[in-house]
């Protein structure tokens, strides 16, 4: 089976207007979790994570004469990587339905792209 990744990106004005409390976050928490529960269930589920917020990136850039490490993300966005899963699925079509879903839990735009294969030795 392929591996894919399911990447959550988020808004970055929305993040930075957010003013949901916990109680109103909570149900998207809930879906999610239900959301990895079938995935495990069903034997999908590789790993998956959420990430802090922007303002705690670090980017570190050592393709020149001495590494540069800066604050933030490298590029201006509207959008950013809030989390991910990395699933198997049998194909495409198999891991945007995984997608669909997540998209539904979470509340979130889903990114879905395979990884790459190992080349053969």
């Amino acid at each position: 089976m392929t591996q894919y990744l399911l990447a959550v990106h988020g808004d970055v004005d929305e993040v930075a207007a957010d003013t949901r409390t916990m109680e109103e976050l909570q149900p998207l928490f809930e879906a999610t979790a239900r959301f990895n529960d079938k995935l495990q269930a069903e034997g999908a589920y590789v790993f998956a994570g959420g990430l802090q917020t922007i303002d705690q990136a670090t980017t570190v850039d050592n393709t020149g004469a001495a590494p540069i490490v800066t604050d933030g993300p490298f590029v201006e966005s509207k959008e950013y990587l809030g989390g991910f899963w990395v699933i198997e699925a049998p194909d495409l079509d198999a891991a945007l339905a995984w997608a669909k879903e997540a998209s539904r839990a979470c509340q979130e735009t889903v990114e879905v792209r395979p990884f790459q294969e190992e080349p053969e030795a």
